[in-house]
């Protein structure tokens, strides 16, 4: 799936320049509803707000592609009670979001090992990035039941099952969850924690990251401006002077 060239929208004052790709972590909510005194899963649905929040502020800014680190490879090892309910919470948010998607124009793909999720997540997700196909806006790819070294390894096992002797980067890269999309320009992680934590490892390469310790079910508009600004003041030289 390409990214669509858009006409660019007015900024902001003192926005001038947004990146094309978005890639975030979105941490913490644990520790948002523990300080509440609440169970784990009131973090994890408190979340969904900041979620819609993101993506309608990253769709009106013109950011082409958003990726939320929404599920990842270790989370299984969860308590069983903790990853059946963000199971049902993915199934609830795609079936009740997907129409304010639409209405935003946002399309919609999923990155991971996407046959390893319960069968009704699965069918909801599809039908969702089915009636999201045509739009033409920002792109939401979820991350779910991802890790990057299991996507690299997968990645690896296509060159080989397709008898690839040698490969170069894009050729590579084309074989990754995430082809056709440009690599992410910022990396964003809530809660302050100080890694990446096997997210995008491939495509982060050489990523801007921006690390705040506002806890994922708190982080608003406001936060992603505040990484934005930050962003456009990064001298990004790929190595070169």
């Amino acid at each position: 799936m390409e990214l669509r060239r858009r006409p660019k929208p007015a900024l902001p004052e003192g926005l001038t320049r947004v990146p094309r790709h978005v890639a975030l972590i979105m941490d913490g909510n644990g520790r948002w509803a523990a300080a509440r005194g609440l169970p784990r899963a009131a973090g994890h649905k408190a979340g969904v707000e900041s979620v819609r929040e993101t993506v309608r502020a990253c769709g009106e800014l013109g950011v082409q592609a958003l990726t939320l680190y929404s599920f990842s490879t270790e989370n299984w090892l969860r308590p069983k009670d903790e990853v059946s309910e963000l199971m049902r919470l993915l199934s609830w948010a795609l079936g009740r979001e997907t129409a304010e998607l639409d209405k935003n124009n946002v399309r919609l793909r999923a990155s991971g090992r996407l046959q390893g999720l319960p069968d009704a997540v699965r069918k909801e997700l599809e039908a969702s990035i089915a009636k999201l196909k045509d739009n033409t806006g920002l792109l939401l790819n979820l991350a779910l039941n991802y890790g990057s070294r299991a996507e690299i390894v997968d990645a690896v096992n296509a060159l080989l099952k397709e008898g690839v002797r040698e490969v170069d980067e894009e050729g590579f890269s084309s074989r990754l969850y995430t082809a056709g999309l440009p690599d992410p320009d910022l990396l964003i992680r809530t809660s302050g924690e100080m890694r990446v934590s096997n997210f995008l490892l491939w495509q982060i390469a050489y990523a801007e990251i921006f690390v705040t310790p506002v806890l994922w079910p708190d982080f608003r508009r406001e936060h992603l401006l505040e990484a934005f600004l930050e962003y456009q003041r990064r001298d990004r030289r790929f190595g070169r002077l």
